[in-house]
């Protein structure tokens, strides 16, 4: 059975399973659709901006394990974090869904989950914390934390 990947539709945010060979044809250009909405689907894996309005459809019901990175705009240690989390989100594609949530602008969802300092990465599965990193890690600990929180 061919490998494939779980690729949330950008529009109305089915969640899809591309086999690898349909990947291919995004790789080249030729996007596979969306089987609820019929737009295209990209594989281009990106951090998903989450709100507190949205962090139940985004995260709580997401159907693959989330990596929320709890960050500020002032903070210079989530600007140095920022393309770690964006390269992780492009390894992992398909096996665990990146977010990302301003702390300042969702104080709701960031109080609920006692956020006291930043970055704080949150490991969750079904919308519940299984690990949580804090401050600037390299990014081999933060695959490792990953790896064995997905396993």
């Amino acid at each position: 059975m061919a490998e494939t990947q779980l690729i949330r539709c950008p529009s109305c945010g089915a969640t899809n399973r591309v086999s690898q060979e349909a990947q291919g044809k995004i790789e080249r250009g030729l996007a596979p659709v969306c089987g609820r909405c019929k737009r295209p689907l990209s594989a281009r894996a990106e951090p998903v901006s989450v709100t507190d309005a949205t962090f139940a459809v985004d995260v709580e019901r997401s159907p693959l394990p989330v990596v929320l990175d709890v960050w500020a705009a002032w903070c210079g240690p989530c600007r140095m974090i920022a393309p770690v989390i964006d390269e992780l989100a492009s390894e992992f594609a398909g096996r665990v869904r990146f977010a990302k949530l301003n702390s300042d602008e969702n104080a709701t969802t960031a109080a609920r989950f006692n956020i006291r300092s930043l970055p704080t990465l949150l490991l969750l599965r079904d919308g519940r914390e299984v690990d949580r990193i804090l401050g600037v890690q390299p990014k081999t600990e933060i695959v490792r934390r990953i790896e064995r929180a997905i396993a």
